[in-house]
């Protein structure tokens, strides 16, 4: 180790006040420290033997037997300066260590503990991780008994077709996302996602989440984009986290159909055990905002939910002022003994505004909200239920409506004891207009969940959702199962009111989940249609199935990072 000057004045410094006759003493410095030590110990180094050769009150001389080095302590004021240097140095020292460890840390790439990709700047101001998924869906329809057999589509322009009104055996890709979410300064964060199975090529319409937020403290934040409506627990619940493959009628018809992924402004209050949240949004980005999970199976009017589009990214052509909509949802745990027994309330609501637009001579020419549905079924998705574009005709006519507004209600409930759960909701849509005297179209569903393998259903208090299940033993050739859960369900749906005749349905479904790991699940379910009505909607391709025995297997094959 080589020694400076100022070490060896340290050591003078040491020894000023020795007056006894001339001795050799052996000294140590402390490699972290930088302290002088007479005595050897641990984390320090001999810096050499020495000898006091001078007892002048002015000089002093040491002779080392490794180096030799002459110092002049003239007074107390050299001895200060000298002290500052060597903290000087102390400090140049601590920078160059500092510098090295940083130097021997692993690069920006840190892989997440539960699974993914996450790019990170040292200082943990910035953030990046890629996350994607990946749904392999398959249905076998079983058993299809069509009482009204001469039902037929009914095609472009009105047009009848000749195809038969059945539902289709297959197999297809029903999401395939990609994205990337991160943090900036590590108080704003952001999110964008796109889904290649709802856009057409790369339009803008597979865009998903794609905002925004600043958290201003650890319980509240306001984000800015498009993002999901706050409304439904089965809605807040990632699709990759759903017991069933598709969600109930009620939140696909209500909500999720309607694209739940709208542009605009939103609020979030969360603690441990409850969370409020609000937003104000408009309609949702690009083509596919023109007709919300619409698959154009059946006649426009009834193939999907839509609402107040003008079918672009952009407004023009006459596509009229965007809709709106303001909602709130709130949730809580009032009994938690721990986070494998408690008890999810919440509740939610909405106030929608409806875009309409009219021609010069006063024919309903684009906007409007339309409510369809099939019956959980998730490759053919053709619309069963279907009330048509609730506005429609020509203004002074007696024909004529038109939805105003729509107000949404919803109460939800689930209860976790262990590897046994329960959830359950109740969703209402009221429509107000002209030739509408508050119509309520109205769904509900409940199903209860048990895992064979002991696991308990991940619940997150700050969304008020279910998160990813984490199996006790990963699948494995050496006794681990993965995680094992039966379920079974009733859904049902109710899109008669009034003058609106969308008609009403409801089913049984059982299933069987498998998750060999935190990251991959294996769904199978049943469905078996209870009671279908569709005598009074005015397609052909809905009333083909009035009455209609239908039973269908799906399965599903999720990988998501």
């Amino acid at each position: 180790m080589k020694l400076s000057k100022l070490s060896f004045a340290v050591a003078a410094a040491l020894t000023a006040s020795v007056t006894t006759s001339a001795f050799a003493m052996d000294l140590y410095v402390d490699t972290k420290t930088k302290q002088i030590f007479a005595e050897p110990g641990k984390g320090r180094q001999k810096m050499g033997s020495f000898e006091k050769v001078d007892e002048s009150p002015k000089s002093k001389n040491f002779v080392s037997s490794e180096h030799a080095y002459q110092e002049a302590s003239s007074d107390k004021a050299e001895l200060r300066k000298i002290q500052n240097d060597l903290e000087m140095k102390g400090n140049e020292i601590k920078a160059l260590e500092e510098h090295a460890k940083a130097s021997e840390e692993e690069g920006m790439v840190e892989i997440k503990k539960d699974g993914g990709i996450e790019f990170k700047s040292r200082d943990g101001n910035f953030k990046m991780a890629v996350n994607g998924r990946l749904q392999v869906d398959s249905q076998m329809n079983v058993n299809q008994d069509l009482p009204n057999t001469t039902g037929n589509y009914v095609g472009a322009g009105g047009a009848a077709a000749t195809m038969p009104a059945t539902l289709n055996n297959g197999a297809a890709l029903r999401r395939a996302r990609i994205g990337v979410e991160g943090t900036f300064f590590k108080n704003t964060d952001y999110k964008f996602e796109y889904d290649f199975t709802r856009g057409n090529g790369l339009n803008a319409g597979g865009i998903t989440d794609a905002y925004i937020r600043q958290n201003f403290s650890k319980p509240f934040s306001i984000k800015f984009g498009a993002f999901k409506e706050p409304f439904s627990m089965e809605e807040a619940t990632s699709n990759r986290y759903t017991t069933f493959i598709e969600r109930n009628m009620a939140t696909n018809t209500f909500v999720d159909n309607l694209n739940t992924y709208k542009v605009g402004v939103g609020a979030n209050y969360a603690e441990e055990r409850w969370q409020a949240a609000t937003s104000f949004q408009t309609e949702g980005v690009g083509g596919y905002n023109n007709a919300y999970g619409s698959n154009n199976k059946f006649d426009s009017a009834t193939s999907g939910s839509a609402i107040g589009s003008n079918g672009g990214v952009n407004r023009s052509g006459g596509g009229g002022d965007t809709s709106w909509e303001v909602n709130a949802r709130v949730t809580g745990m009032p009994w938690m003994e721990s986070k494998t027994k408690f008890l999810h309330i919440g509740a939610s609501g909405s106030y929608i505004d409806i875009n309409n637009n009219y021609k010069s001579d006063g024919s309903f020419s684009n906007g409007g909200v339309i409510f369809a549905n099939g019956l959980a079924s998730n490759v053919d998705r053709g619309a069963i239920l279907g009330t048509g574009n609730l506005t429609s005709g020509t203004k002074g006519t007696a024909a004529y409506r038109q939805a105003d507004h729509l107000t949404r209600f919803g109460a939800e409930s689930a209860l976790v004891y262990g590897p046994f759960s329960t959830q359950g909701e109740y969703i209402q849509t009221d429509i107000s207009g002209a030739g509408y005297k508050d119509e309520s179209l109205s769904g509900y569903y409940t199903y209860a969940t048990y895992f064979l393998t002991g696991e308990s259903r991940a619940y997150k208090s700050t969304t008020g959702a279910w998160d990813r299940i984490k199996p006790t033993r990963n699948f494995d050739m050496k006794g681990g199962w993965g995680a094992w859960e039966l379920a079974t369900g009733y859904d049902s749906m109710n899109l008669n009111d009034g003058v609106i005749k969308g008609g009403r349905a409801s089913t049984a479904k059982l299933g069987v989940n498998w998750y060999p790991n935190p990251h991959v699940r294996v769904m199978t379910n049943y469905v078996h249609a209870l009671d279908i009505n569709t005598g009074a909607p005015t397609s052909t391709g809905n009333k083909s199935f009035n009455n209609a025995d239908l039973d269908m297997i799906e399965t599903r094959v999720q990988l998501d990072w």
